[in-house]
């Protein structure tokens, strides 16, 4: 007789043996490792009545945490919790190969540009941006929740869709891998920044989401070609999840904590 494993039914268990291997390798098993991964981090969600049930808008978190875990979990919370598969804008080496590029679609991914982002804000999807880009993502562990510089696509994205903004704060994937370096590779390597990690394996930190109210911006599109207002929106909002972010922290009592 099949145990119990880690609280999942067991019949949600033996339906995994029923399905074909496409159907299994990209959507049950993902799932599965998701909802593994929400207990693991004993994930805590707030704000959820922040992110619009219809509509485009730009989902825009702090990035944290090498291993990517934040794009993932952040993804399958919203697809679990609203039913919508957000628009995650990835870095391209994800589809560098047929392997990768059919998982991470199959997940929601798409390449980050503007052209992608703007595209799926039309079809009225979710989108999701980290505005701090790879910096934020391979930052020293030392410097975590300090927002690294916000690109400004985000901004010329939400004006020219005509779409709110969700800052979202991510509270956790910082410690859950240690980073002790930024490796920047030469230019004639494709100009990479790779981190240089502690761990391979995840800590089992307590992880938090917070979605904040959203922001829309009170200018036209046209607006998206003026460089320093755009510029002077990407700090605002910076600041405000800056805010936001640290005070978050500050109240933790523990890393470990249930």
């Amino acid at each position: 007789m099949m145990k119990k494993f880690l609280g999942f039914p067991n019949e949600k268990i033996a339906q995994l043996q029923e399905l074909n291997y496409e159907h299994l390798a990209y959507r049950a098993m993902p799932r599965f490792a998701m909802e593994l991964l929400r207990r693991y981090f004993r994930l805590e969600v707030e704000g959820l009545d922040n992110v619009p049930r219809r509509g485009p808008a730009l989902i825009a978190p702090n990035h944290s945490g090498y291993s990517g875990f934040d794009a993932l979990v952040l993804a399958h919370e919203i697809q679990r919790a609203l039913g919508r598969l957000p628009r995650v804008l990835t870095h391209h080496l994800w589809f560098l190969s047929k392997a990768t590029a059919i998982a991470a679609t199959k997940a929601g991914f798409i390449e980050a540009n503007m052209e992608n982002g703007l595209k799926h804000l039309r079809k009225h999807n979710l989108v999701v941006i980290f505005p701090e880009g790879e910096t934020g993502n391979f930052k020293p562990s030392v410097k975590r929740y300090h927002l690294q510089e916000f690109r400004r696509g985000f901004i010329r994205m939400a004006l020219d869709a005509q779409c709110p903004i969700v800052p979202t704060l991510i509270i956790g994937a910082e410690e859950t891998h240690i980073n002790l370096s930024q490796l920047r590779l030469p230019k004639a390597l494709a100009s990479l920044t790779l981190p240089l990690p502690l761990n391979l394996i995840p800590l089992p930190v307590k992880w938090k989401i917070v979605f904040l109210r959203p922001i829309q911006l009170p200018y036209k599109a046209g607006a998206a070609t003026d460089d320093e207002l755009v510029r002077e929106l990407a700090a605002d909002v910076r600041e405000e999840m800056q805010q936001a972010l640290s005070d978050e922290v500050a109240r933790r009592d523990s890393i470990f904590r249930r």
